[in-house]
């Protein structure tokens, strides 16, 4: 089974009863593509796309056109492909700024990402800048444990941008190789916490000026077109340079990434299928694209 084959994808099977090109054939096939998350804009604007290559080469068979589609969405997901959504494995250090609203599975990513750089024989740091939600330091401080890497943490309520300071200041003393630091659950809405956003991510810049930096938004695959609404405010409170998408292992649709990475032109680097440490891979943009528009259900 391939990485991507448990999406809930209502553009699969389409393809499959395929009688002709028609305006039927293209108004369904916009419908079942905003069924899936990709949103009504870009949804339109794919169909519209092909509509002119179809006519223009003459395409008819179900292959072809699903062919064509195919090179059509990928389109968006040009600087993903250009950088094959990898996060670099060391920097001087690594800095990973990780935010995301409530309940995205920004810890369980964190905890991933420890684990995979701690099997690459990094030290890594992690820091609990979230100190607004109860338990967010003790979870984790467990996936801490679980991985072996170091932890900074403060008191719940603290002040967050304290804590990263603590934290930085830890990181250089014990010459870590790769830095997490967590953020709260802000709400896009929330513009008192975004504020605090822009703030850690002044304190990060002023205490580690030359160290290799990702901000990773991370989304949950389901979440619709609220996602779009997250990546744009995030985008303006931390100049985001990666996107981890998250609970890809039989419960989304995942269409809300084509939005995100057009719109903003931001790459997606990372995808959550899994539960596992393991369970957080590279994003390939080609294999996701085929399992939104694949025949197998």
């Amino acid at each position: 089974m391939k990485l991507f084959d448990k999406l809930k994808a209502s553009v699969r099977g389409f393809f499959d009863d395929f009688t002709g090109v028609n305006d039927e054939f293209f108004e369904e096939l916009e419908e079942r593509l905003i069924l899936s998350d990709v949103g009504a804009a870009l949804s339109a604007e794919f169909v519209n796309e092909l509509r002119g290559c179809v006519k223009q080469k003459g395409l008819n068979g179900s292959e072809e056109i699903r062919g064509e589609l195919k090179r059509i969405m990928l389109g968006v997901f040009a600087q993903s492909l250009a950088e094959r959504g990898n996060i670099p494995a060391s920097g001087t250090p690594l800095l990973i700024l990780v935010i995301g609203v409530n309940g995205v599975g920004k810890t369980t990513t964190i905890g991933k990402l420890a684990a995979r750089y701690t099997a690459l024989g990094k030290k890594v740091l992690l820091i609990a800048g979230d100190t607004f939600r109860a338990a967010a330091a003790e979870q984790l401080s467990a996936w801490a444990r679980r991985v072996g890497a170091e932890i900074v943490r403060g008191t719940e309520g603290g002040d967050p941008g304290a804590v990263v300071f603590d934290g930085l200041q830890a990181a250089k003393a014990r010459r870590s190789d790769v830095i997490i630091c967590d953020t709260a659950g802000r709400l896009h809405n929330k513009t008192n916490l975004m504020k605090e956003l822009e703030k850690i991510n002044r304190v990060i810049t002023r205490e580690m000026p030359n160290a290799a930096r990702e901000n990773l938004l991370v989304i949950d695959a389901a979440t619709g077109q609220n996602g779009l609404l997250q990546a744009r405010e995030f985008t303006a409170a931390a100049d985001l340079t990666g996107i981890a998408l998250t609970k890809l292992d039989g419960t989304a649709k995942g269409g809300i990434v084509f939005a995100v990475a057009g719109e903003l032109g931001i790459p997606v680097k990372l995808a959550g299928i899994g539960e596992r440490p393991d369970d957080l891979i590279d994003f390939d943009a080609e294999e996701f694209t085929d399992a939104i528009l694949s025949g197998d259900n």
